[in-house]
């Protein structure tokens, strides 16, 4: 019985195999966005809307940020709870890819929301006028506490003993 158990247990992580699956979709849907933001892009600069190129630039960087980060969390949760991916001879260059542990890519993860979070202060901080002095601290100390958390998980990680003995 307990080896029954074992392999039906051992056998269950391709459950997770749909839901690389779907973050792939989620990445087509990134796709989607990233041209959707480029067509407004170009159309506000034909109409002399140049002022927030930067923040609509950085937008776009987030984007392509996010999606990154879909990759990685694709891959490298498929190897590491799924199965084995072989490439042939792009294995050499992914390799690295396929090398990330969960605590390095949580520490990409928050590090990510703190780069997004400050994104979207800075959008604020181009309308300050329009913005309450209280969203703006809120703003700021929601920012803060991102930075914080990546930079604790970060130290964190890092002090953390790996399975290969580094």
């Amino acid at each position: 019985m307990e080896r029954f158990l074992e392999r039906v247990l051992f056998a269950s992580r391709w459950l997770l195999a749909p839901l690389y699956l779907g973050l792939a979709l989620v990445l087509l849907l990134f796709v989607g966005a990233f041209f959707v933001e480029l067509a407004g892009l170009v159309q506000s600069l034909l109409e002399g809307g140049e002022e927030h190129l930067t923040l609509a630039a950085l937008k776009l960087l987030d984007l392509v940020l996010v999606a990154s980060l879909v990759v990685m969390v694709m891959i490298s949760g498929f190897e590491n709870f799924v199965a084995k991916i072989t490439l042939g001879a792009d294995q050499q260059r992914l390799s690295w890819l396929t090398e990330l542990d969960t605590g390095s890519i949580k520490v990409k993860i928050l590090g990510s929301i703190a780069v997004i979070s400050a994104i979207y202060l800075l959008e604020q901080f181009f309308d300050i006028e329009g913005v309450p002095d209280g969203k703006l601290l809120w703003l700021v100390v929601i920012q803060l506490t991102f930075v914080v958390s990546a930079v604790l998980l970060a130290v964190l990680d890092r002090l953390a003993p790996r399975r290969d003995g580094h």
